[in-house]
């Protein structure tokens, strides 16, 4: 033990005495927590009485729980939806923003902004977009009764840079497929376009009864999964991206450019350099953006519970919110142990799903 003589002895009691709050709060926030929890979860327990120990009952009552099982079935259907298309976005949204273009950070922050609000304000906010005379509803009336003027426009800029860029290509100009130039001018004239066909009434407004969407005071289904569901996947979806968008863009900063130089040389297409070089060389940022996803969905609790005041409790609940529920729900007593085993089950889901995706997914025996 001579190695803890003299300075290295006072290294590591300074040391200690830093880590100290973490270390505290790691003991009493997470590992007593965690077996108090486990204790709780084989106990018949109120809050109120004095635990007494039941043995697995609990674990036993979760499934025979008709509220549990739509708990889990929205947990799991809504960490695969949610985390493989907020993947998918961020994926295709870094690619966007790596590119060399004019306000670039700009855009970057336009698209960051969402993930660093309030989760509570940005659900507030949804709410009130998805009333039946939401603003949801109102654009979508607007897209239903002026849709010909959009079709007319996009139609117009389609042709339009369509026959720019073959045009440029004649001219052995490399013209690519949204050559920012050509762009602003097909804009300019679908723009342009679709003013005259209204003007000369060959397209016009149709006057149609306002959509009457109900989001979130339903309990409809669609593909099995309650409406209000949904419309919480795409308000979790828009909230998370950015940040999953930082971890591919840190990721294409480090991507050698001497794989694009060997590509190119190779007569590589911009599709087939994505596909063979950009995507095998994000796998270890995938595994980290998919990992990370699923971790947060199945642990989704602060949008359900905010909109569960306006949606049915049946239609939202997961199994972070039905371990809240049983601690909280109004009007009857605390069951303490439910809730521990529901939360204890959740853990070992959470554990479960991660190492199935490292072993089948893009994990690191995949690399």
């Amino acid at each position: 033990m001579s190695w803890l003589k003299g300075p290295r002895r006072n290294e590591l009691f300074w040391a200690f005495l830093f880590l100290l709050p973490l270390l505290w709060t790691l003991g009493v926030a997470f590992i007593y927590a965690f077996f108090r929890a486990l204790w709780w979860s084989f106990c018949d327990y109120d809050l109120f009485i004095s635990p007494k120990f039941v043995g697995f009952a609990n674990y036993v009552n979760l499934f025979a729980d008709p509220r549990f099982l739509k708990a889990l079935f929205h947990s799991l259907s809504f960490a695969i939806i949610v985390t493989f298309t907020q993947t998918f976005v961020a994926l295709l949204l870094a690619i966007a923003l790596n590119q060399r273009i004019r306000g670039l950070t700009f855009f970057r922050a336009a698209f960051y902004t969402p993930s660093i609000l309030s989760s509570v304000i940005v659900g507030l906010i949804f709410i009130w977009f998805t009333y039946r005379r939401g603003v949801v509803n109102f654009l979508l009336t607007v897209i239903r009764n002026y849709h010909l003027y959009f079709l007319s426009f996009l139609g117009l800029v389609t042709i339009m840079q369509f026959t720019l860029v073959l045009w440029g290509r004649k001219r052995g100009l490399p013209a690519q497929t949204f050559d920012p130039l050509y762009l602003w001018i097909s804009l300019f004239v679908g723009g342009l376009g679709t003013f005259l066909l209204s003007y000369f009434h060959v397209i016009q407004p149709k006057a149609m009864a306002p959509v009457d969407i109900i989001w979130l005071e339903t309990t409809e289904k669609f593909l099995g999964i309650p409406r209000p569901l949904w419309a919480i996947m795409a308000l979790n979806i828009g909230t998370t991206v950015p940040t999953m968008m930082l971890f591919f863009l840190a990721g294409l900063q480090d991507v050698p450019r001497e794989l694009y130089e060997a590509a190119e040389l190779d007569g590589a297409s911009r599709w087939a350099k994505m596909w063979y070089v950009t995507i095998p060389a994000l796998r270890p940022v995938m595994f980290l953006v998919i990992t990370l996803g699923l971790i947060g969905t199945l642990q989704m609790f602060d949008q359900a519970a905010i909109t569960s005041g306006v949606a049915p409790l049946d239609s939202v609940i997961t199994l972070a919110y039905y371990v809240y529920w049983n601690m909280f729900g109004a009007g009857r007593l605390p069951k303490v142990g439910m809730a521990a085993a529901a939360a204890i089950f959740l853990a070992i889901l959470t554990l479960a799903v991660v190492l199935i995706q490292r072993r089948v997914g893009i994990g690191e025996k995949a690399w």
